[in-house]
């Protein structure tokens, strides 16, 4: 039985916030399209392995506590992971912030864009340059 987009967004959103919670960069990337774009409020456009090997690089133990999945109301192939991110770094250091992650999937439900949404500030004067 194929899963509803519905479904298969929610459990590809599902998977990504459990990758990106144990580092798993290669896990990440499988659930991307080749050609994916990911725009970050820190480091702007990229394209997934870069950007996820730096979210990587900078990070140690983390934690996310998903809040909520959102499906569009339009039809439209997006769906919104809200979530709060424990994000630990290297040096010790961590910080904790809301974060709505937008999805943009293609026609098999992997992803070809995701627009990443928080207040920097607060991550900023923690983060500084550990991550940029």
């Amino acid at each position: 039985m194929a899963l509803s987009s519905e479904s298969l967004y929610t459990q590809q959103i599902r998977t990504y916030l459990q990758a990106l919670e144990r580092g798993n960069v290669d896990a990440i990337c499988a659930l991307f399209t080749p050609d994916a774009r990911i725009f970050s409020p820190f480091l702007g456009w990229m394209q997934p392995a870069p950007f996820f090997a730096k979210v990587d690089a900078a990070s140690g133990e983390s934690k996310i506590t998903p809040i909520d999945i959102c499906i569009s109301a339009t039809g439209a192939p997006r769906a919104t992971g809200y979530f709060i991110y424990d994000w630990g770094l290297k040096d010790g250091s961590a910080v904790r912030f809301e974060c709505v992650d937008v999805f943009e999937f293609d026609d098999s439900g992997l992803i070809e864009r995701m627009i990443i949404v928080y207040d920097t500030h607060p991550v900023r004067s923690t983060v500084g340059d550990k991550y940029a």
